[in-house]
C-alpha cells in the first residue's frame, strides 16, 4: 500500500511555507465585496434547473432559507421540486424569472451548459448572488461577460467544484506551494472518463450512456411535460431526439455542451490552477481523432503552456506545461508505470520529486525518497462545502473558495484545450484582447451568435 507521505527536505522555511500557504488561500477566494443581509437573515433564492443536480442543489440551499422561484422547462421536474415548496413561483422560461427579482436575494443555475450564461448575467446584472454549476458559460466569450459582470456587480458568487472544498486539495495545495517537490514546471491531468463520439462496441466497454457517432436524421415525439424550444433556449433549433434528453446525454453535442474537457476539467484542472496560481495560458495545443463537426471526441489530449507568474505575496513561479488527457490517452509515467494509475488522476512533477492525487489521497514520489518525510501542519482553513460557502457569505459571514473571478479564468482554459481541437492546430492566446493571434479559424469556436429570442446584452 503507498504511504499517504514520504520525505524531502523542504526549499522554503517553516515561516515562508504558511505566508504560501495562506497566499494560496487568498488567491482561490478573490472574494467579492459584501453586500449580504444580517447574519441570520433567511435567504430567499431562485433556483434555475430543478433536474438531476439541480434537484439535489435545491434541497442542500433550502436548508435554513426560502425558495421563492422554481424554473425548469421539464414539468415533471418542476412538480417535483414544487412538492417541497409549493409557495414557490413556478416558470418554465428562465428569462421570465428576472421580471420577478424582488421576490429573490439569490439564485442558483443548474441548467444545461448552453443556456448557463443566460440565467447567470441577468442575475449579476440586476446584483443577485449567484451560485453557478460547472462548467460557467458555454464559451469563452460567455465566461469572460460572466467573469466581468460579477466584478461590477460586487455580490457573491460560487462555481460549482465540489471537490475544491474538500480537504486532500487543501493539503496538496499546501505541498506544492510549501515546495515539497521543489519548483514545479510539469503538470499532467488525467481522467479515465470516455464518453463521446465513438462506436457501439467502444461506448459499452467505456460505461458511455449513449452511443452515436452523427447527428440523428429524423425525430422523435417530444416527452410529455418538456417545452423542447425552451430547452434548446440560444442554440440553434433541431428536431427532438433522445440522443439530446435527458442529461448528460447533451453533453457531448457541441451546440449544448464541450464533453468531458469542461466538464470534469472543471473538477480536475482546479487542482494545479490553484497550485500553482495559473490564469490564462499563453497558447494550447491538442491531439485526439479527426474533429467532429457535430460531437466531442471521447479520448484526445490538450497541452497547454502557462508563463511564469508573479505571486501578490513576492516572487514568482516558473512557466508551466499542463497537460491535459481524457479517455484512452495517458501520460508517459502513468504507460511506463513510473506512476500508478488511479484511473483519473494529477501529478505534478517538480524539480526534487513528484506528487500525484485524486480527488481523496495524494503520494510523493519516489516514496523511497519521501520515506521519512512529515507534512507540515495544514495551514489552509477546512471549508463547510460549496454550497455552505456560499450561503454564508451571502449572509456576510467569510469568503467562498471558488468566485467567478477565479473560475471564470479555470472555465476560459477549459474552453480553449477545446477550441485547439476544433481548429486541428495548436493557437495563441491573447488573452487581454481575447483572440488568437494568427488564427482566425479559431473564432467561431471562441463565440456565438445566439438564435433569436436570446441575448447577453
Amino acid at each position: 500500500m503507498p504511504r499517504p507521505f514520504s520525505s524531502v527536505t523542504l526549499n522554503a522555511t517553516r515561516r515562508q511555507f504558511l505566508a504560501s500557504s495562506a497566499a494560496a488561500t487568498a488567491v482561490a477566494v478573490r472574494p467579492a465585496s459584501l453586500r449580504a443581509q444580517g447574519a441570520n437573515d433567511r435567504l430567499r433564492i431562485a433556483v434555475i434547473g430543478t433536474g438531476g443536480r439541480g434537484f439535489g442543489n435545491l434541497k442542500t440551499v433550502a436548508e435554513g432559507n426560502e425558495i421563492t422561484v422554481l424554473c425548469d422547462v421539464y414539468e415533471p421536474n418542476l412538480r417535483r421540486a414544487a412538492a417541497a415548496h409549493p409557495r414557490a413561483r413556478r416558470l418554465a422560461d428562465l428569462r421570465q424569472v428576472f421580471d420577478h427579482a424582488d421576490d429573490f436575494d439569490a439564485v442558483v443555475v443548474s441548467t444545461c451548459e448552453h443556456t448557463h450564461a443566460y440565467a447567470t448575467l441577468p442575475a449579476l446584472q440586476l446584483g443577485k448572488h449567484v451560485y453557478c454549476e460547472k462548467p460557467l458559460s458555454y464559451n469563452v466569450e460567455e465566461a469572460r461577460k460572466v467573469r466581468l459582470a460579477a466584478r461590477q456587480a460586487d455580490v457573491v458568487t460560487q462555481m460549482g467544484i465540489q471537490i475544491h472544498a474538500g480537504d486532500n486539495y487543501r493539503r496538496v495545495v499546501e505541498l506544492i506551494r510549501g515546495g515539497a517537490i521543489g519548483a514545479v514546471a510539469e503538470v499532467h491531468v488525467w481522467v479515465g472518463r470516455a464518453w463521446g463520439r465513438q462506436s457501439a462496441a467502444e461506448a459499452r466497454a467505456n460505461g458511455d450512456i449513449v452511443s452515436v457517432r452523427e447527428r440523428p436524421a429524423g425525430s422523435e415525439p417530444v416527452p410529455e411535460g418538456l417545452d423542447w424550444d425552451l430547452w434548446i433556449g440560444p442554440a440553434p433549433l433541431r428536431p427532438f431526439h433522445s440522443v439530446y434528453f435527458p442529461g448528460p446525454k447533451w453533453y457531448r453535442w457541441w451546440d449544448f455542451g464541450n464533453g468531458t474537457m469542461s466538464d470534469l476539467g472543471s473538477h480536475w484542472n482546479d487542482l494545479p490552477f490553484w497550485a500553482l496560481d495559473l490564469d490564462a495560458p499563453t497558447s494550447i495545443e491538442a491531439f485526439g481523432p479527426p474533429p467532429h463537426p457535430e460531437i466531442a471526441p471521447a479520448s484526445m489530449r490538450a497541452v497547454y503552456q502557462y508563463p511564469p507568474r508573479k505571486l501578490a505575496s513576492g516572487g514568482t513561479r516558473p512557466a508551466v506545461t499542463l497537460t491535459w488527457y481524457q479517455g484512452t490517452e495517458r501520460p508517459p509515467q502513468v504507460r511506463d508505470g513510473t506512476v500508478p494509475d488511479w484511473g483519473s488522476g494529477c501529478l505534478f512533477v517538480g524539480s526534487t520529486g513528484m506528487l500525484l492525487s485524486n480527488y481523496g489521497r495524494h503520494i510523493l514520489l519516489p516514496e523511497e525518497q519521501f520515506a521519512d518525510f512529515t507534512p507540515p501542519e495544514p495551514a489552509i482553513p477546512a471549508s463547510p462545502g460549496q454550497h455552505a460557502e456560499w450561503l454564508a457569505a451571502c449572509r456576510g459571514e467569510g469568503q467562498t473558495t471558488c468566485g467567478f473571478e477565479y473560475s471564470g479564468l479555470l472555465t476560459e482554459a477549459n474552453h480553449l484545450g477545446n477550441v485547439a481541437y476544433r481548429v486541428g492546430h495548436k493557437i495563441a492566446w491573447d488573452s487581454e484582447a481575447m483572440t488568437c493571434p494568427g488564427s482566425p479559424d479559431a473564432a467561431p469556436f471562441l463565440s456565438r451568435t445566439p438564435r433569436s429570442g436570446w441575448s447577453l446584452s
